[in-house]
């Protein structure tokens, strides 16, 4: 176990601070300003990500100052106390309480102060390490808090990402909570590949995208493609409902191993001008880097066509459809985007995209393979006939047949839990009728 008071690289932040202190409130033995020990004598997890990043003296000290709070709350707060034991007001210290921790958080101010002193030059350079051009604001590591309108910039609290703080502490980042700030749900798969019946050319299509997951960074990183080609890689699947789109996104991601997220657009989507980006920036911001695959389900709602501007609505939904267009060429990932119909999702997005997969209606043959993969392991048939044969004429979708296949099942059960399961082709025959209804459609036994 880590003990916070003998990690060599926030002892030397708490050194620093007091040095730093010590020039305005001298002490009867002065301190000496201390030297940054190399990431390979830290403790914690950032040393990898500091040597990986080639960050300088001033990065890494500043990573440390926002981290602070994080793992050490107090140590701003007892390298003060040392010095101001009646707790004296120190502007120059910056600094702020937050609305539930008590401890003192750092600010931009506090950075300049610890790592500038009065040296006007050094302040100037260290202002741009909170710059959008900078690695920590591409990335979205590190960033001032917004401040009320005319206040000074740099008074702002110093805000770590949770994922790079997870990543600096424990060496990965935990897996997100689905919330309004990150509405996207994990998908999870326990079929395989042999669950989804589907034709040749479809999954020649799948094995490209599988191709790129594979050896896209490869391509990018040692092959040197990546001041020609774009980043990431963006798909459309389009078909009926219950053709796989869903079951293929998943096994993508089961496949690769690589985390599935399927958006909520409810909670994306929102009437108020502006908010829908906003939502938006915070999903893709936390996604970049991590090699996420989101899955933007009934796409249409999102990123579906443009209108002929009549009104200011109009005008922002454009706005709307124009920050996507952007957005999801800049994600460096896998976007897949599953819609009903094809013909809804405005035309700049299908120029945009690297494939388009067409998920059609199983045929007879193709039903007839998803019945007898649906039925459970071991079930016998009542009566002895082969019923995916026998209902491999009625038009359903692979969804739906699984909706067939778990009420005769749940009937069988009702009947009898003993080992073989019997599946009733009556029953069989009631649930079609059930999906088909659901339709629209007759049932003709």
């Amino acid at each position: 176990m880590i003990s916070m008071s003998t990690v060599p690289e926030f002892q030397y932040l708490d050194q620093l601070i007091r040095y730093r202190l010590d020039q305005y409130f001298p002490s009867d033995t002065p301190i000496a300003n201390p030297v940054l020990p190399p990431p390979k004598k830290w403790q914690l997890p950032i040393a990898k990500f500091i040597t990986d990043n080639k960050l300088n003296g001033l990065e890494a000290t500043l990573l440390l100052i926002g981290l602070a709070p994080h793992f050490h709350p107090h140590l701003f707060d007892e390298a003060i106390e040392s010095k101001l034991p009646n707790n004296t007001n120190f502007p120059k210290l910056g600094g702020v309480r937050g609305k539930n921790s008590r401890s003192f958080l750092p600010t931009g101010e506090t950075a300049l102060f610890i790592l500038a002193g009065e040296d006007k030059q050094q302040r100037l350079v260290l202002q741009q390490l909170f710059g959008s051009e900078h690695t920590f604001g591409q990335k979205k590591i590190l960033w001032l808090e917004d401040v009320p309108y005319g206040e000074p910039l740099m008074s702002g609290r110093i805000i770590i990402s949770q994922d790079y703080i997870d990543t600096f502490l424990i060496g990965r980042p935990s897996a997100p909570h689905f919330n309004s700030s990150f509405p996207a749900r994990l998908i999870r798969e326990k079929r395989s590949w042999d669950s989804l019946v589907i034709n040749d050319e479809l999954q020649s299509q799948i094995n490209e995208i599988t191709n790129w997951l594979k050896y896209n960074d490869h391509l990018m990183n040692e092959l040197g493609m990546s001041d020609r080609l774009k980043k990431g890689y963006r798909a459309l699947f389009y078909g009926p409902p219950g053709t796989g789109k869903t079951l293929t996104a998943a096994l993508l991601g089961k496949e690769m191993q690589k985390d599935v997220y399927k958006i909520d657009l409810s909670m994306v989507v929102s009437k108020y001008i502006g908010e829908t980006e906003k939502n938006l920036e915070l999903l893709f911001a936390r996604a970049e880097d991590k090699g996420w695959i989101l899955f933007f389900d009934e796409a249409d709602a999102l990123f579906g066509k443009r209108t002929s501007v009549r009104d200011s609505n109009d005008k922002y939904a454009n706005q709307e459809v124009s920050y996507l267009l952007q957005r999801i060429e800049d994600y460096n990932g896998l976007i897949i985007l599953a819609t009903n119909m094809k013909n809804n999702i405005d035309e700049a997005f299908i120029r945009r995209f690297n494939a388009i997969l067409r998920f059609p209606f199983p045929d007879a043959r193709e039903r007839k393979e998803i019945w007898k993969k649906s039925f459970p392991d071991g079930a016998v048939y009542n009566p002895s006939v082969d019923i995916p044969e026998e209902v491999k004429k009625y038009e359903l979708a692979g969804g739906s047949i699984i909706n067939v296949v778990h009420y005769a099942s749940l009937k069988a059960l009702e009947r009898n839990t003993q080992k073989p399961l019997a599946i009733h082709l009556a029953d069989v025959q009631k649930g079609i009728q059930i999906e088909l209804n659901k339709q629209g459609k007759p049932f003709v036994p």
